[in-house]
This record gives structure tokens, sequence and C-alpha cells, in this order.
């Protein structure tokens, strides 16, 4: 069986797209990769800064990040549409091209307005680029190599938004906050130059598009992506705000199901969404996303408040998830020709699932190591079920629906992590005024042999003095309380999907079992 497609499409051991120079093209399109996933979470740590440069609100400035997301959302559906009408070699430079011009725009922005607009088109050039650069990296790849080269494509993916804080927290403390959009300057005005060179292209068909179908969908993305945005901002449910998108998002998904299902040229070829394996490896995608970007979400926050480090520090104590990620994938790579693939996805998210509840046990005073072994563990894990995801996506379905199937396994993903963002940090603030509420209510006039809570007023400055000092440690621990129910919450939502492996069917090793050793 093929990595990709049914074997019947290919001849054994010839790529669809056969190129030259093939490590210097897979390079050129995984740096085109690694900008468009950095600056998907390289801009976090520096909004602070463009609010004060900006002359924005807190609440405002956050367009900036949301209007990224929107664009992206919106017109990621239509990859393999735009790939059909106009070639995948003229939309993957188009999208590259205009992601590298929009970043510079971004970066010499002067007014929240403009920002906000360059970052729709920026995040409407990234939709494209990460669905493309999974189906050329298959296409210039015969079927036996198709692991490997879905372990270099997740390896930049996957680490990008681990490193993407480091770079940013450097960035703008070193420098300026607008070079967190100016440093992809440098990677991506070669990556062009190498792509321009090297890079083939698809047969063009005349591919009509299911007009109604993308409208609803993309209304449906739009409306949910906002929802889940905004939610936190403006108190969720009790906001008719998010009431009414979430109501637009269910009529919108719901229209598009009949209507996809009643049409004879739909959005998506319904062979797609009906294989099993796919629509499992989407689930699963999902998982990954919200359990990957739940987790970013809640340990910057965590270190810098909690454990007192720098944006830096908190960056260093990051990466070693990255090198667990690394060596998780190159593991799996290795594994997946000797190991029935569903083992693997499920001796990975176990460890995943042993690394989240690791982090259960955390305390407030505690050494760097444990955030190393950790992470290195969980890291591991992660990149053990990303490669053989992808395998078991694409192991059943035609080459001609590779740049469809990109886009959907792209946006489940990317939606998973939209959704782990949400709840983690909507249980998160909830958490932590809970928690402090009745922390706060504990504490009597016995608790501290020095003074008594309840008269340190009459002491004046130093008595006000000791009421802060006890808040901020009580708002600590409440925190503290927060972060490990939010790390429950996640383990047990992981332990839920261990059983859905099962689902997964039967997948031989690339040119059947033990055909093929890599090299």
């Amino acid at each position: 069986m093929s990595a990709s497609t049914p074997a019947s499409n290919y001849t054994p051991g010839t790529a669809a797209l056969p190129v030259e120079h093939k490590g210097l093209l897979t390079v050129a399109v995984m740096g085109a990769s690694i900008i468009q996933i950095l600056d998907s979470t390289i801009a976090n740590v520096a909004i602070p800064h463009m609010q004060t440069s900006l002359g924005a609100t807190i609440d405002s400035v956050t367009w900036v990040l949301t209007s990224y997301i929107l664009a992206t959302a919106v017109a990621m559906p239509s990859a393999g549409w735009l790939s059909d009408r106009i070639g995948s070699r003229r939309l993957f430079l188009f999208a590259v091209i205009g992601f590298i011009v929009t970043s510079m725009l971004c970066g010499a922005a002067t007014s929240l307005t403009q920002m906000v607009i360059f970052r729709i088109f920026q995040g409407f050039c990234a939709a494209f680029i990460g669905p493309l650069s999974q189906t050329i990296l298959l296409d210039i790849n015969p079927p036996e190599k198709a692991p490997r080269a879905m372990q270099i494509w997740g390896m930049g993916i996957m680490c990008a938004p681990i490193f993407g804080p480091m770079i940013g927290g450097w960035l703008t403390e070193s420098y300026n906050w607008r070079w967190v959009f100016y440093i992809n300057l440098p990677i991506g005005i070669p990556t062009v130059a190498i792509l321009w060179w090297l890079l083939p292209s698809r047969a063009i068909t005349d591919r009509k598009l299911d007009i109604f179908g993308f409208a609803m969908l993309a209304l449906g993305l739009a409306s949910l992506q906002l929802m889940l945005d905004r939610g936190q901002h403006v108190d969720w449910f009790e906001s008719w705000e998010i009431i009414s998108e979430l109501g637009v998002a269910i009529a919108a998904f719901w229209m598009f199901v009949v209507h996809s299902m009643s049409t004879k040229r739909p959005l998506f070829d319904p062979a797609m969404v009906a294989n099993a394996n796919f629509l499992t490896a989407m689930l699963f995608a999902s998982l990954i996303g919200l359990t990957m970007f739940g987790i970013f979400a809640l340990m910057p926050p965590m270190l810098q408040n909690i454990y007192g480090y720098s944006v830096f520090d908190t960056g260093v104590l990051l990466a070693p998830r990255g090198f667990g990620i690394l060596f998780g994938m190159f593991m799996a790579g290795r594994l997946i020709y000797y190991l029935d693939i569903r083992w693997i996805i499920f001796i990975g998210f176990s460890i995943v699932a042993a690394s989240i509840w690791m982090m259960t046990g955390w305390a407030v005073e505690m050494g760097m190591s444990n955030f190393v072994i950790v992470g290195l563990t969980q890291g591991f894990g992660m990149g053990l079920t990303f490669m053989p995801t992808n395998f078991v996506a694409f192991s059943t379905l035609p080459l001609s629906m590779r740049t469809d199937a990109s886009s959907l396994l792209y946006l489940s993903r990317s939606m998973g992590g939209s959704f782990g963002i949400s709840i983690s940090i909507t249980m998160l603030t909830r958490s932590i005024q809970i928690n402090h509420e009745e922390l706060g209510a504990r504490i009597t006039s016995s608790s501290f042999d020095i003074a008594d809570p309840a008269t340190a007023d009459r002491f004046g400055v130093l008595g006000d003095a000791f009421l802060r000092v006890l808040d901020i440690e009580v708002n600590r621990q409440a925190a503290m309380i927060a972060y490990l129910s939010d790390f429950k919450l996640l383990f047990f939502i992981v332990l839920a999907i261990l059983p859905l492996t099962l689902l997964v069917k039967p997948v031989g090793q690339p040119n059947g079992p033990h055909q093929y050793l890599p090299d």
C-alpha cells in the first residue's frame, strides 16, 4: 500500500512528479512551511509592544491575531480547487511570495487598521502554504519514501510553534516587535528563488467550484473561529455576540452538509469524506492540535507568572519538547516499516497521556529538570503519533484528492488547536477566580503568627504591604491549582480518545511488510 494513494496509481519507485535536486526543493518547501507556522505563534509575544506602538486598546489589539486566524480558516477549504484551476506551482509561488510581501507590510504598519488589513492578506496566503507543502512533498517522493517525507514535513510544522515564542521574545526584547515579521524575509527570499527554479506543477483541470458549499463552509468556519477567539473576552454565553456566532456556525455547517449530500458536484469528493481512515486521521489531527496548542497556551504564562522565568528562559524550557518531537518522528519513521501503524499511534498517545498526568503532580516550588523531562517525554509522544496519522490519512486516497485531503487535515489540526486554546484559557480563568475565593475564605486570624490579616490595615503602610503580599501568594496558589485542573482535563480527553485507534483499518507498511527498509 502506498503512503498516499492506492498502489495501482503508481509505478513502484517512481514519484508522481519526479524532480531534479529533490533535497534542495525539500529544503525550500520546508522553509516556506516553517515561516508560515512560525508566524502564527511568534507574533503573540509581541502583542503588548504592538499595542503601545499602534495606539490600540487591550481588546482591539487582539484583532492582530484574530484577523489572521479567520482569513486562514476561510481560505483553506478552497486550496484543492485553486490548485486544480491555476496549477499547484502557481498557487504555491503566489502564496509564498504573498506571505513574504504581507509580512514586510505588517512590519511597516503604522496603525492598527493597517496591521489588521495586512494580517488578513497574510492569513489568506498562509492558508495555501500548509496543505500544498504537504502535497508537494508527497508528489516528489516515490510511495516508499512518503513516510520519510511526512517525517520531514512534520518536524517543521510541529517544532515551529515551540521555538516561535522564544524567537519572538528574543527579537522583541533585543530589537523591535517589527522584526517578528521582518524575520521572514531572510528565510523567504532564497526559498522563493529555489521554488521558482525547481518546483513542478500538477496538471491544470477545469474543476467547477461549489460556490454555495464553499460559502456555507467558510461562513461556518469564520463564525466558529470568531466565537472561540472572542468567547473569553465577552464572557461566552453571557454575551449575545457568542450566541449569535454559534447559531450562525451551526446553521452554516448544517446547510453545507445537506447541500453536499444533494448536489452533483460538492466542494469535496464524497469518497474522501466517507473514507474511514481519513475521517479517523482527521479526528486524531484534531486531538493533536487540541492537546499541543492547549498545552502551549498554558505553559508560557505558567512558567512566567508562577515560577518567575523571563520570556526567553520560558522559550528555552519549552525547547526540549521540540527535541522530543524530532526524536519521536525519527523513531516513527523507522518503526512504521516494522510495526502495525495502529500500535504506533496508540503508544504515542499513551505516552502523551502519561506525560500530562506527570504534569498534574507539579508543585509551586520545583526545579527546571521537571519541565525538561516532561517536555522531552511529551514531545516524543506527539512526534510518534504525528507522522503515522498522516500516513493513515493518505493511505487509501487516490492522488487526485491529495490537496483537498491535505487542506482538510490541516484545517482539522488548526480547529483542534483553537478549541484547545479556548478550553484551556477559559477553564484556567474561571478556576483561578473560584480557587482564589475558596483559598481566601480559609485564611483566618490563626493562619499567621506574625500578623492577623483581619487587623492588618491598622498598621498603615506595613499592613497594606502585608495584605498585598498575601493576595499575590493566594493568587499564585489559586493559579497553580487551576493549571493542574487544566492538565487533568487534557489528560482525560487524551485517555478517552485512545480506544479510537481501533477504528483505523489495518494499513500495511510501505511497499508491503518488510519489503522496503530505509537507507
